[in-house]
């Protein structure tokens, strides 16, 4: 999957796979040199139908996916804060 953006530089990009839906989780900082991160969830179109426990596994995924993107914008906040690249207000 395509990392850079047309200047080439490295976004950030992560993407994880689902095992329990058809499609994907993005992460990915707001922009560039931004210590904040979204998520994107790209799923296959149509309807899903699935039995409960595929839909608490694929709400598990989901828990993981958000847990790392938590994990992933405060290493971003520290390393900017430790940076010395911003004063303090």
């Amino acid at each position: 999957m395509e990392q850079e953006d047309s200047e080439g530089r490295d976004t950030g990009l992560v993407v994880v796979g689902l095992e329990h839906a058809n499609g994907s989780v993005y992460l990915e900082p707001v922009g560039y040199d931004e210590p904040l991160w979204q998520v994107g969830l790209e799923l296959d179109d149509g309807d899903h139908i699935m039995p409960p426990y595929v839909l608490a596994s694929l709400a598990a995924e989901l828990v993981v996916a958000g847990n790392l993107c938590t994990f992933l914008q405060w290493k971003s906040l520290e390393w900017d804060r430790n940076s010395g690249r911003h004063e303090t207000p």
